[in-house]
């Protein structure tokens, strides 16, 4: 069950990569908060910029402009963005990270014990070898790892392995947040089953916090006890799950939902398609970034960027016909 003790207040984050003069607004002016022991879902499209804004959390990219405040056990309130990376190295521990690509993100000259044990070593570099050896132990019991197998090397082993590995890699520091980038994607659907499972469950065991990016709606509708919509680099709805499954109020979020497949050959679902292309986000329309695409697009869209506000309690749209239109426009037949 999610308390409401706030852990990551994230405030106005923009990530811009310039090359070549050419500037990419990846993320711009993202804001929402996380409060322990919570699941946020983050979603979009390919090229949306979660993965970037994931990454911008944890300062595995240095954002452009923002705040991202971590409250500490003690209640003591951290500006990520602010400290140098001396001092950040204080609050790695706390919050990790799993990744896409299971086997990408393992080194393949390293055994499993080493690749589990590497963040304990650069943490705490005296811990004594029959601690730290019982304490990788622990953990690869935890996420249902074969400890007769960490001699080897992760070639040898399945994706779902592999991802069990990096999970226990992710929870070797006790951290109180984890953040998880696309982390059943590259899984077999049976495999991504056993994963969500995993993780659920050790949310509840370690009171975790996740922040899950995800293009798979169905996987953060069961994990997620909110979810935040992005498109273009901005958050366009963010919502308690059940709400926003069952009330979108920004158009894309709507379009998105008619195309999750349901398990059932005897339902009909009317589809909402997109037509036409992401604009390139080098050169963003000007006001509604979705104009371009949205069915219920006015003048007033095309020349104004809506206000992303709370339009019912907890629920944020960033669009100006948001309370004028009744969505769910699509159906079950």
């Amino acid at each position: 069950m999610c308390n409401e003790k706030q852990i990551i207040d994230v405030q106005h984050i923009h990530k811009r990569f310039n090359s070549k003069g050419i500037c990419v607004r990846a993320v711009t002016d993202v804001s929402f908060t996380v409060n322990e022991g919570e699941t946020i879902g983050i979603v979009g499209e390919s090229g949306c910029g979660k993965t970037t804004l994931g990454r911008c959390i944890v300062r595995a990219y240095e954002a452009s402009e923002g705040k991202v405040i971590y409250t500490t056990e003690n209640g003591e309130q951290i500006d990520f963005l602010k400290i140098d990376k001396k001092q950040m190295r204080k609050y790695r521990k706390d919050i990790q990270m799993i990744f896409q690509d299971p086997f990408s993100s393992l080194d393949p000259r390293m055994t499993v014990y080493d690749i589990i044990k590497e963040p304990l070593v650069a943490n705490f570099p005296n811990m004594p070898k029959a601690e730290l050896e019982q304490k990788v132990m622990d953990i690869a019991k935890k996420v249902g790892l074969n400890t007769s197998y960490l001699k080897r090397y992760p070639h040898a082993f399945s994706g779902g392995q592999r991802q069990r590995i990096g999970i226990a890699r992710a929870l070797i520091l006790n951290p109180r947040v984890i953040v998880c980038d696309e982390c059943v994607s590259a899984l077999d659907v049976s495999i991504q089953a056993q994963v969500i499972n995993l993780l659920h469950d050790l949310q509840k065991e370690l009171n975790l916090t996740y922040l899950f990016i995800s293009h798979d709606l169905s996987v953060v509708e069961y994990i997620s006890d909110k979810v935040g919509v992005m498109y273009l680099g901005k958050l366009v709805e963010f919502a308690p799950t059940k709400i926003l499954y069952s009330h979108p109020m920004h158009p894309y979020t709507e379009s998105l939902l008619s195309a999750v497949p349901v398990a059932d050959p005897t339902v009909q679902v009317n589809r909402i398609p997109l037509e036409g292309e992401i604009p390139n986000p080098a050169n963003p329309p000007q006001g509604c970034y979705f104009h371009t695409r949205c069915r219920f697009c006015t003048q007033k869209c095309k020349d104004q960027a809506p206000v992303y506000e709370e339009v019912e309690p907890g629920h944020y749209v960033a669009c100006h016909r948001a309370k004028e239109l009744k969505l769910r426009g699509f159906s079950y037949d």
